[in-house]
């Protein structure tokens, strides 16, 4: 091997594990070596298991030499959002809260992955409780930041999974997105991100959830092709998981060219910075030379309806949560208010707020009929300080594909003028998520952006 291993694909490692060029442990060494020189400045890891890792890639070793690799991440080195839990790593959950929570099963991504024989590397930080305002700052694990500008924010709430990524600690991570956190810090990272379908990706043995069934675990990736491994590693149905019978492994398939692409460049008036809207309007142009037919247009959806009842869902879920324990001034600034809103709502406020998002299923799923795909901004702003919260506007495109159970994916488009990378959002049908995919590789065989990397380290 010639490159560095750790700037090498998931794909990359296991093809070279394969014909006997690299090792795990090899592969391993040369990731750990990334990590010691980037995390002082990044501060990526709430966990780092560095002996569980060396340990799980000394098996894989034996596995490859013997001729019995287990699946297709035996000995990929592969990060876990810290609220994703692992078996026998803390799990704190961005929060003081929780320091020293040890879980006894992997959340059932993990267990599937474990399964594979990747080599798990440890728990990536996280804003507390999954809720930041567009970074990754608590009290219990500091301040993670872009490895494209370690003085900018890497994005919230995977922004520790997506900023490893970028930096080479390790090609793939697995993050959580309940209102944009995969794909705002996929696109912040030059990384493609995927949101699943709700109950493509099973969820059992995980943290109670709060935030109803919106949110979602799915892949972060340099290259569609990893992502797509990832994806196809941890889907699929799980008997105890009602919501996610009737999803199947996918595949990547046959590009559409002709595919009708409504691009809505801005919802409801609010702000998106110029960088993202010369870049993302750049890349409807890229689009339609593919073939594509994209029509720029308004938000199918009644955008104030998620403005109206998105906080009740994150209150309410966050107060239930922290009901019987002892939370004043162990929390972060942001928090007490979402705790005070969701003890002031009703049950009823509370269906109603369900009913609303019924409401923008049912108007996406009529938009649908006429459009293929929905495309938008990954995010309206640029990134900014890595400790001070985002403005409102940055998370605009992005929450209401989760309250209507939808897949979608961030694609990394032209950087900005500084080098800072920029996505955009493509949006499909429900339970089409491998189109969404298939979409993707066509763009990157057109548009390609994994040679662009970070200066870090």
């Amino acid at each position: 091997m010639t490159a560095d291993p750790w700037t090498l694909t998931a794909s990359e490692l296991a093809s070279a594990f394969r014909n006997g060029t690299l090792t795990p442990s090899e592969a391993l060494a040369s990731v750990l070596s990334r990590i010691e020189a980037v995390n002082p400045v990044l501060n990526l890891f709430a966990h780092l298991d560095v002996e569980g890792a060396k340990a799980s890639a000394a098996e894989a070793d034996a596995r490859f030499a013997n001729g019995t690799p287990l699946g297709a991440f035996d000995g990929v080195p592969v990060s876990v959002k810290d609220n994703i839990t692992v078996m026998g790593m803390p799990c704190a959950w961005g929060s003081t809260l929780f320091e020293g929570q040890v879980p006894e099963k992997d959340e059932t991504p993990v267990a599937r992955l474990r399964a594979q024989g990747a080599v798990l590397l440890g728990k990536t930080n996280v804003s507390e409780f999954t809720m930041g305002r567009g970074n990754v700052s608590t009290l219990a694990f500091g301040t993670t930041r872009n490895p494209w500008n370690p003085e900018l924010t890497p994005g919230a709430s995977t922004g520790g999974g997506a900023a490893a990524v970028a930096a080479g600690a390790g090609p793939v991570t697995l993050g959580t997105d309940g209102g944009g956190s995969i794909r705002r810090p996929a696109s912040y990272n030059n990384l493609v991100g995927l949101k699943p379908t709700t109950g493509r990706v099973a969820r059992i043995n995980g943290l109670p959830q709060i935030l109803h069934d919106f949110e979602i675990i799915g892949p972060i990736a340099r290259t569609v092709d990893d992502l797509a491994m990832t994806l196809s590693a941890i889907e699929g149905p799980h008997p105890l998981d009602r919501a996610s019978f009737g999803f199947e492994k996918g595949e990547i398939g046959t590009p559409k060219p002709g595919a009708r692409i409504l691009y809505v460049p801005q919802f409801l008036g609010q702000t998106v910075e110029a960088p993202i809207a010369e870049s993302c309007a750049a890349a409807c142009d890229n689009l339609r030379a593919l073939g594509y037919d994209v029509t720029v247009g308004e938000a199918p959806i009644d955008v104030s309806i998620f403005e109206k009842y998105w906080p009740m869902i994150g209150g309410a879920g966050l107060a239930w949560l922290l009901r019987d324990i002892d939370w004043e001034g162990k929390v972060g600034a942001p928090y007490p208010p979402m705790i005070k809103t969701g003890q002031s709502l009703s049950a009823v406020d509370y269906v109603e707020a369900l009913a609303g998002f019924r409401t923008l299923y049912e108007q996406m799923a009529t938009a649908f009929e006429t459009y293929d795909y929905v495309m938008t901004p990954a995010a309206g702003a640029m990134p900014w300080k890595a400790d001070e919260f985002g403005p409102g506007y940055h998370r605009a495109f992005t929450g209401f594909v989760n309250g209507c159970g939808l897949p979608a994916i961030a694609i990394p488009c032209d950087p900005a003028a500084d080098g800072m990378p920029i996505g955009f959002q493509m949006i499909a049908p429900f339970g089409q998520d491998w189109d969404l995919v298939t979409l993707a590789k066509h763009y990157e065989e057109a548009h390609p952006w994994a040679q662009r990397r970070p200066s870090v380290g």
